[in-house]
């Protein structure tokens, strides 16, 4: 096996199993009829945004952290976040008691067997996009999928390449404690150029090479960072010296099995 396959094999792993999108949208067809029976006409909108909705989110297996974002919209506005925070742990207390329930702004979480639900309040702009909690206090504007899109056209300009180097990435920082918010990365490789690359090990490496810390960052955060960009270059050395069992070894301890 090279180096490219196995990155390929990794990112093709590196998706929700259909048994992991079954309970999801299991979950998600009953938390939808829960809000709407619990809040009736005060809930206007309720939809899912986020990674799960791009094709980027990961495993659980690959991401302790994985959660489905999902969106509340309700009617009456007027009021402080925290308000519409504390109606949906309310709801949360109520219909799921068994489960792990925290206000973590702008959301409540929603700690299910399978998966993490990420519940926003939000409020709906008369002149477009939404509102949602920035603290108890305040609010921020968003427009949740506007993102979709763009990483669509990216990938589809980019050989479909981007989703799978996005999923890789993502899965390495959260292997290594979360260097970057995930949202945040994945906004960054979307707006990457890839000039010269032609499989996912370009891809992959072209991020690595982009990728960087301010200066104050965390020094561990930045050691993660060296130290994959090492391995990286450990790898095309090899490679060079066409050394191809060796290289995809060490690529491994980028990636992991």
């Amino acid at each position: 096996m090279s180096v490219i396959t196995y990155l390929q094999g990794r990112a093709s792993e590196a998706v929700l199993s259909s048994t992991e999108i079954a309970s999801i949208n299991t979950s998600i067809s009953t938390i939808k009829s829960r809000l709407s029976s619990h809040f009736g006409n005060d809930v206007s909108e309720q939809f899912r945004f986020g990674s799960s909705t791009r094709g980027t989110i990961l495993p659980r297996s690959m991401d302790e952290h994985s959660d489905i974002d999902y969106m509340v919209v309700f009617s009456d506005s007027g009021y402080m976040p925290q308000t519409y925070l504390d109606r949906l742990k309310r709801f949360a207390e109520i219909y799921y008691s068994s489960s792990d329930i925290k206000q973590s702004s702008p959301s409540v979480v929603l700690q299910l067997n399978h998966i993490k639900f990420d519940l926003v309040p939000a409020l709906k702009q008369s002149y477009g996009g939404y509102k949602i909690p920035n603290g108890p206090g305040a609010w921020q504007e968003t427009n949740p999928n506007d993102f979709n899109a763009k990483l669509t056209a990216k990938n589809t300009a980019e050989l479909s390449m981007i989703k799978p180097t996005i999923r890789l990435a993502k899965f390495w920082n959260a292997s290594n404690g979360y260097i970057y918010d995930s949202y945040l990365l994945e906004k960054y490789i979307v707006g990457l150029s890839f000039p010269t690359a032609l499989n996912q090990r370009d891809y992959l490496f072209t991020t690595f090479d982009n990728l960087t810390l301010s200066y104050d960052q965390p020094q561990w955060r930045k050691d993660k960072l060296a130290r994959a960009k090492d391995i990286i270059e450990k790898v095309r050395q090899l490679e060079r010296d066409e050394m191809p069992h060796t290289a995809e070894g060490e690529v491994k301890k980028l990636i992991p099995e």
